[in-house]
């Protein structure tokens, strides 16, 4: 690995990390007291921190169900490492469950965890 292949690697690196810590944080002061958190950050617009491309990057195999219907799943073992980690880090952060799906606005799909080594998404109903 060249040194400027290095450097690049580090740099993304860092620039995942500091995302996610901004998510890990947000999380965290969500769950303090409305008061406190109010009083110690600063109001932000209710949009994910993140890209949907971060979900959009990993296979999913559609599936079907009958209290939900249409659902696609992805498994862990199908995935690149990384993409996997990234988007597994981000519903965990934000307790992503089926009851409280992670999406932004312009999303098309929420996700959520349920089991290990599997992360779902549903396609969002469009407004009519």
């Amino acid at each position: 690995m060249t040194e400027r292949e290095a450097l690049i690697d580090f740099i993304v690196a860092a620039r995942d990390q500091s995302q996610n810590m901004v998510i890990v944080c947000e999380g965290l002061l969500r769950t303090l007291e409305p008061g406190e958190a109010k009083e110690k950050s600063q109001p932000k617009p209710q949009t994910p921190a993140v890209v949907e491309q971060t979900f959009l990057c990993l296979l999913f195999e559609p599936q079907t169900g009958q209290k939900i219907g249409a659902y696609d799943v992805a498994y862990e073992p199908q995935n690149l490492e990384e993409n996997w980690t990234r988007a597994l880090d981000i519903l965990k952060a934000n307790n992503a469950i089926i009851e409280k799906r992670y999406h932004g606005p312009s999303y098309k799909f929420s996700y959520w965890l349920f089991g290990e080594h599997k992360i779902y998404r549903q396609a969002l109903k469009q407004p009519s």
